[in-house]
This record gives structure tokens, C-alpha cells and sequence, in this order.
């Protein structure tokens, strides 16, 4: 740093030696590379102090620019965090630093964190937030002026666009910070934000840009992805040598089926659970989606009875008051235990909570290192996370991410690229926000990583679709959203611009509809698919609340409490999370020891007698292997295979198999997947032999065989509704006041049907399709799973017996088939005759259920 920011730093200094503790090596590094007036991204494990690496140089950067502050100015390291500090006349009136955060919760976190720091710096700065749960009031107020540190979401930055008086409200606008970014990059959100960034370095040319992020496998082209192409240095990536020491633990349940299926262990481990809650300070549960939350919830509820009001639930779905309740009473240190999802996975900071528990495989070895720090969220604690398993086979995933973080295996995340329906709501949203010449903006987009690679004849195609809807919508005025005016795109029309203020956004869900109390406050929202099936005196939960439904009415549910027992909870889209591809070679290496008769972790030890039965009644592939089985029961022939290459490849390998062979002679078949493998059903033998010599495996048109084994068209048109909402072909209607999902898909089919038509060359159209193939069924997956089954020697058996690999596969297939006799009984007879076919009627001898203490470090 230079001799400017001297006094600054040394001010900065004995704020450190007040609280008793010195900068790390790496948030120096930071301080000192913004100084420069460079960029970058600052990777650190979490509760090691990323916030403060970047966001303290901006602080020595103001009290550089006014050394008369720093004669008077005293940091107070004990100054209490509720003291509203005097900012006075000195207070300055124009935004410095903005901070984009991916979730509300985090948001506040973020607000709390940074204004205890100014407060004991006394640095007369105001925080606010700016989210879709700011009030109408602030958010009047922030038209007005901003404050010099503004924290915001995606969305919100891209309303902040839409603001004519935007390049006059962020003249002194120095730096901008994208927290967490990892989980930004490689989705529409992170394309979001890159257009974002390109539309504000235009204005801002000097502008720096940071990224933070704790768990990333693939940094450099996340930094490269996060600053662009427009700019004179690459960026830096400052990495911290930090060691976060990580406590990872198992539940092994008492009992090991050697034929388990999917969450067959249910919340039977509930009371082992409420043992670790009981035994913590204060306990995160995160589940994996927001329904198991409210099972669980109500689990651990029924077992410790005595928790009520200090045991709550934490989901995305619940009202922001019931969520804001929730993380100040976990903040306070007053909440016992929490129920969460990923709601809660990012970068809050709760500093009473010692414990975290894992309900279910976390399908990744970045998930489960987010969640695990959560706990210990500081510097040399130790992060410490229970693992409960929600069927046997997932403890193998569990000794499978062991291995893999110890090896410092992280996922990556692959940036999308050149997502059209973002960038024609961008268009508009640029031309809302003042206008723009065409070329000028397209040379701006054409900056960032997402549409490095677009050409002129996509660009004229995006600028015609927001002008006049494309060639066939040019007739309809309400596809006219922006106009040509003295060499300028604008937005003219007063409506147009209202709807698309209301618009804005790439997350797209089902339609949600609000939950309120007849008397009483809002609760939250369900999906408008789950509640058309419950009838008025029905009963349903949400929020750990038993409700009964009184009416519809406006996209309200009315209810109010009831008495008594209900099963039905909310069900929510986009809660299954695929297998990751760190994680599925991991557990390929995992079997493959354990075919060679290693056991070394005590998860593997406990799943020795199934695997042992699997290597006796079939096979254990090694890494160079995979395993076909064949086997044949009244349902029918069943073909299974294990890629271990996650659900959704596995979903398209299925299909894509089914074709190939019916094409060979006719043949039906039904199917099931889940992460190991796939099953194939038909009344006749599979002509699997005679595929094999017709290269079966050839990745040749897989994109076209895929789509032609599926109803691509009705899985084109699912896709198209998301993709025709963010790009602004269907207004979703009015706060309170929104459109059924019936009346949206009705819409978004509409278009799709018009455009394949009269437009088959719709650029939109092509977009649906390869979103269905890389997103539905993860296409690239797909093909490298091909390429390397063809690499493969394959060991086919011919099973007498289902094996315990094949037992949830048969069990899935099971699931829409059985009516008046319960899934559960059948099951449990199955899993009885092949115990007694094994030689042990009653199952494995049962060992004590124990808790395995196992460190990373």
C-alpha cells in the first residue's frame, strides 16, 4: 500500500488490536490489491473473514480520501452492536459500495455484520438493503438517494437498471462485491449479474468488482467469468492457506438392511437425532428439500415435546417475518434447534450454533462442506456436521465424500453460456433505464463470459424479438416493447415498462399461492399444485403448523389452526438435487475397494454384509468395470445397469437405451432410475446382446435419439414456460393478483405452438431444447457416461434373486403400480424372502447405533 494509506491502515490496525486479534495474510493481500484498483475473487473457507477482506479496503480507501476524519475518529472495539451511531453532517450521500448477495437471508446477515464494523470504526456510513422483501417506504426512499452501502440481490440490481437517474446516483460508486458467487455461477441468476456488472463498468469504468466464495473447484474460470473480457488486468485470485479443521460424523443406524430403497429409514432415526440436538448449544437440521423440512420438524417435535418455541422451521417458502424471527432468535442464541434447507447454507453467521446435522446424502462435497460450516462460523473453530442417512446405500456417499474432500476434490461450476431469453429481458430492461445504440450495447454484452461468442445474427434476432416480438408477433402492440427514436432503443409506452418492472427475474416456479390466517398474519406461500388438491375442512401443514384450509379466494388460501393429525404436506418443484459428478466417481472408487474386500471407514464396515451379499449374488465392479443384471419376476424381464452417473443422465440413458433397442424389434418397455443406476422392464427379453453389436454405445445423435425416445415436444414446451416468462412473453399478472398456473402454461403452449408454426426458426425454440438435454438430463454427463461405459468391460449376471443393488431400483418401479396393498407391506415382504433366500430370516445381527467421529484434517 502506498504512503497515502498509511495513517488508514495503521487506524485499521488498532481496531484489530482491540479485539484482540491480527489481519490474516490473505485479507492483507486483498486490502492491498483494491488499493491498486484492481479486481478479483477472494476464495477462503467459510467463518474465515472474506466479508472484511474486501469490504475493509473500501473503508481504508474513504479514510485515505478524508485524513481530518482520522484526527478525531477513535475505533471502539466494545461499542455495543444495538448504539445507533451519530453519522451527523459528515455523512456522506452517494453509493460506494454495492454488494450482491444470492439470498435474502444472507442479505441481512451481511447488513448486520458490516454496520457492527463501521459502528466500531466509526465510520459514518448508512447499510441498507434492497431485496424483494425491502418495504415500499426504504425502497422510496433509496429512489431518492442511496446509501453508501447498498446490499442486493440479482433481481434487484437489475430494477436499479431500469432507472433513467442511475448513472447520477452512482458517480461515486467504487467497488462492486458478488458474495458467494459459486452458487451465482451456472445458472441465469449468475447470467443476471454478468450483464449486470457489463452495464455498470460501462458506467463506471473504473469500477472494481470482487467475488467471494468458500467452496469452488474450478477458480480460475470463475474469476475470469465474474470480471469479463473489458478490462486492462485479468484480476487476481487470492486464495487463503486458512485450514478449516472439519468434524464430519455419521449416524449409523442400529439395524443395516442388506436390501434398503429409498428413504426407507425415513425419521426412525429421529430420537439418535434429538440425542445430538439435546447434547449442542444450538443445532441446524438441514434437509434437501422443503417438505422433508416440515416432516422432520415435526419428528423431532413429537420426540422433544419440550422444544416448542425453541425449535422452528427455515425455509424459502415461509413468510419473511416467521424467517426473520427465526434467524434472530438463532443469532440471539435463543433457538435450540432449526429446521432448515439451503435457506440456510450460505454464509450466515450464527455464532451460537455448535452443531449441524445432514438428513440424506448432500449429493455433493461442496454441500456438504457449506452446511458443515455453518457451525464453527470462526477462525480456528472447528466445523462439525452429523450425517443421517435416509437409506443404507447413502452411507457409502457419505465415506465417498470423505475420501473425495480429502483429496480435495470440489465440484465445479460451469458457467451457462449465451442464454437468449436473459438477454432479451435485459434489452429492455437497458432500454428502460435510459435507451441505447445497438452497437455500443452489443459490444458491452459481448464483454461478459455468457455471451463472449454471440453473434450479429443472434444479437438482430434478440433486438427484433424485443421490438416486435419476432416475426410472428409483430401484429400484437404488446409485443412492441421498445422502439427505434433519433438513433436510440427506448421503451415508450408507460404499461409496457410497468409490467416489466414487475417481470424482472430468472427464477421461475410454480405458480405460489399465499397462505394467510382468516384472522392473523401471513405464513408463507405453497404451490398452486399442491393446494388445488386439498378441499376446504381439509387439513395440511406448513411452518410446523397444523392448518386447515377454510377457502381459495384471490391466490389466497385462508386458514386456520386445527386439531388432530395430517400427512399431507406441501410438496415443492425443483427440491431432487442429481448426484454430482466429484461424487459419483467417488463412489465408483468406493465399490471398487470394496470388491477388493476393503472396508476402511467404519460407514464401509457397516455396509460389509450387503456388499458382501451384492459380490456373492452378482458383482462389484471395479472402476474399469460396469455391472449389467438381469432378472426376471412376474412383473416382467428386467435389464438393470449402474453408470453411477447420477438421476438425471441416468434419465436419459434409460430412454436413449429403450430406443436403440426397440429399434431392433419390438419391444415396450417401463423404467426406473435413481443415482446408481437405471432398470428396464419389458414382457419380453431385452435384445440387450444383439444392441451390443449394433454399438449400442455410440454417442453419435444421442441429442436427437434422447429427444426422440422422450415426449420431447410436452418437455420442450415445460422448459419453454420458464424461458417464456423470463424473456417477457407471459406476464404473470399483478402482486396478489397473479395468474393461475393453468392460465400460465396455457399461455406459454400457446406461444410455443404459434413459433413452431409460423417461426420455427424462433431462437427461443432451439433454447427449450437444449435446456432440455443439459438441464432435465444432464446431456453432457449423459455423453461422457456413454464414452466411458463403451470403455468399460461389462460384467453381465443373470440374478435368481434381485440383488441389494437392484432392490430400490425394483422398489421405484413398484411405486405407481401397487394400489389396494401398501407400498411399505410389499415391500417388507420382499425384503423378508430374500433375508430368508440369504440364510438369515431375521437380517443382519443388530450392532449398537453409534455416532463415528471422523476429521478431514
Amino acid at each position: 500500500m502506498g504512503d497515502s494509506y498509511a495513517p488508514a491502515t495503521r487506524y485499521l490496525a488498532s481496531w484489530f488490536r482491540q479485539l484482540g486479534r491480527k489481519p490474516f495474510p490473505f485479507q492483507k493481500e486483498t486490502w492491498a490489491t483494491y488499493l491498486r484498483g484492481e479486481s478479483g475473487l477472494v476464495h477462503s473457507p467459510t467463518g474465515t473473514g472474506k466479508t472484511l477482506a474486501v469490504f475493509l479496503g473500501a473503508v481504508v480507501e474513504w479514510l485515505a480520501e478524508h485524513p481530518e476524519w482520522l484526527k478525531t475518529a477513535k475505533p471502539q472495539a466494545e461499542l455495543p452492536a444495538i448504539e445507533k451511531f451519530k453519522r451527523g453532517k459528515q455523512r456522506e450521500s452517494r453509493l460506494r459500495v454495492l454488494w450482491i448477495t444470492p439470498l435474502r437471508a444472507l442479505a441481512t446477515d451481511t447488513e448486520v455484520n458490516l454496520n457492527a464494523a463501521l459502528r466500531q470504526l466509526q465510520i459514518p456510513w448508512l447499510v441498507e438493503k434492497r431485496t424483494g422483501d425491502t418495504s415500499s417506504s426504504i425502497r422510496q426512499k433509496q429512489r431518492a438517494r442511496y446509501p453508501e452501502v447498498l446490499i442486493t440481490t440479482p433481481e434487484s440490481l437489475s430494477l436499479m437498471l431500469c432507472n433513467e437517474d442511475l448513472p447520477e446516483k452512482i458517480s461515486d460508486l467504487r467497488c462492486v462485491v458478488v458474495d458467494e458467487w459459486h452458487e451465482l455461477l451456472g445458472n441465469k441468476r449468475g447470467v443476471q449479474t454478468e450483464l449486470g456488472l457489463a452495464r455498470l463498468h460501462t458506467l463506471r469504468p473504473e469500477l472494481r468488482v470482487w467475488g467471494l466464495s468458500a467452496t469452488l473447484g474450478n477458480l480460475e474460470e470463475a474469476l475470469s467469468t465474474l470480471l469479463g473480457s473489458d478490462s486492462d488486468h485479468p484480476g487476481s485470485l487470492i486464495a487463503s492457506d486458512l485450514k478449516k479443521k472439519y468434524v464430519i460424523e455419521s449416524l449409523i443406524p442400529a439395524e443395516i438392511e442388506r436390501f434398503p430403497w429409498a428413504g426407507h429409514l425415513g425419521t426412525r432415526l429421529a430420537p439418535e437425532v434429538a440425542e445430538i440436538v439435546s447434547a449442542a448449544r444450538s443445532t441446524l437440521v438441514f434437509t434437501n428439500t422443503r417438505s422433508q423440512c416440515e416432516i422432520w420438524y415435526q419428528a423431532l417435535l413429537k420426540v422433544m415435546p419440550e422444544l416448542s418455541g425453541r425449535m422452528a422451521v427455515h425455509h424459502g417458502s415461509l413468510d419473511i417475518e416467521l424467517r426473520r424471527w427465526v434467524e434472530n432468535e438463532l443469532r440471539e442464541g435463543r433457538m435450540k434447534c432449526c429446521v432448515c434447507t439451503s435457506s440456510l447454507d450460505l454464509g450466515v453467521d450464527f455464532s451460537e450454533v455448535d452443531s449441524v446435522v445432514q438428513i440424506g446424502s448432500p449429493k455433493g462435497n461442496a454441500r456438504l462442506l457449506q452446511r458443515a460450516g455453518r457451525s464453527g462460523h470462526q477462525p480456528r473453530v472447528p466445523s462439525r456436521i452429523t450425517f443421517v442417512p435416509t437409506n443404507a446405500l447413502e452411507l457409502m456417499e457419505l465415506a465417498a465424500v470423505r475420501d473425495a474432500l480429502l483429496a480435495h476434490k470440489i465440484e465445479s461450476r460451469r458457467p451457462l453460456r449465451k442464454p437468449l431469453d436473459v438477454l432479451a429481458q435485459h434489452v429492455v430492461t437497458v432500454a428502460l433505464g435510459g435507451g441505447f445504440r445497438p452497437r455500443e450495447l452489443f459490444d458491452e454484452v459481448r464483454t461478459t463470459a455468457a455471451y463472449r461468442d454471440l453473434s450479429e445474427l443472434e444479437w438482430q434476432w434478440v433486438l427484433d424479438f424485443a421490438r416486435q416480438g419476432g416475426s410472428s408477433l409483430k401484429a400484437y402492440p404488446d409485443f412492441h416493447r421498445i422502439e427505434f427514436v433519433e438513433g436510440v432503443y427506448r421503451v415508450t409506452n408507460e404499461r409496457i415498462g410497468r409490467f416489466h418492472r414487475l417481470s424482472i427475474g430468472t427464477i421461475v416456479s410454480d405458480v405460489a399461492v399465499q397462505v394467510k390466517y382468516l384472522k392473523g398474519p401471513k405464513l408463507g406461500t405453497v404451490e398452486e399444485s399442491f393446494i388445488s388438491k386439498v378441499q376446504p375442512g381439509e387439513n395440511f401443514m406448513l411452518g410446523g403448523k397444523l392448518l386447515e384450509l377454510v377457502r381459495i379466494h384471490d391466490n389466497t388460501a385462508w386458514v386456520r389452526r386445527a386439531k388432530g393429525v395430517s400427512k399431507a404436506i406441501p410438496r415443492w418443484l425443483g427440491g431432487r438435487i442429481p448426484l454430482s459428478g466429484e461424487l459419483s466417481q467417488a463412489m465408483r472408487e468406493k465399490l471398487a475397494e470394496a470388491g477388493a474386500g476393503k472396508f476402511a471407514s467404519p460407514e464401509m464396515r457397516s455396509l460389509e454384509p450387503l456388499l458382501e451379499l451384492q459380490q456373492s449374488w452378482s458383482a462389484l465392479p471395479n472402476t474399469n468395470q460396469v455391472l449389467v443384471e438381469r432378472f426376471k419376476n412376474r412383473d416382467g424381464h428386467h435389464l438393470f445397469l449402474y453408470p453411477f452417473a447420477g438421476r438425471l443422465a441416468h434419465e436419459g440413458l434409460a430412454s436413449l437405451l429403450a430406443l436403440r433397442m426397440s429399434r431392433l424389434a419390438p419391444i415396450t418397455f417401463s423404467m426406473a432410475m435413481n443415482d446408481y443406476g437405471l432398470v428396464l422392464v419389458s414382457r419380453e427379453p431385452a435384445p440387450f446382446d444383439e444392441a451390443l453389436t449394433h454399438d449400442l454405445w455410440n454417442t453419435e445423435r444421442v441429442a436427437d435419439d434422447v429427444l426422440a425416445s422422450l415426449n420431447a415436444t410436452e418437455l420442450c414446451k415445460r422448459q419453454f414456460r420458464e424461458i417464456a416468462r423470463v424473456a417477457g412473453l407471459i406476464f404473470q399478472g399483478y402482486p396478489g393478483v397473479r395468474k393461475t398456473g393453468r392460465q400460465v402454461q396455457a399461455s406459454s403452449n400457446l406461444f410455443y405452438d404459434v413459433f413452431t408454426e409460423y417461426d420455427p426458426q424462433n431462437m427461443l425454440l432451439r433454447q427449450a431444447r437444449r435446456e432440455v438435454l443439459e438441464q432435465q438430463l444432464e446431456y453432457t454427463r449423459l455423453v461422457e457416461a456413454l464414452k466411458r461405459i463403451a470403455k468399460c468391460e461389462l460384467l453381465i449376471r443373470q440374478l435368481a434373486k434381485p440383488s441389494p443393488l437392484s432392490f430400490p431400483l425394483l422398489v421405484d418401479g413398484m411405486r405407481d403400480r401397487l394400489t389396494s396393498e401398501k407400498l411399505w407391506e410389499r415391500v417388507k415382504k420382499m425384503q423378508e424372502q430374500l433375508e430368508k433366500a440369504a440364510g438369515n430370516d431375521r437380517g443382519l445381527e443388530p450392532t449398537a447405533s453409534k455416532k463415528l467421529e471422523l476429521n478431514k484434517h
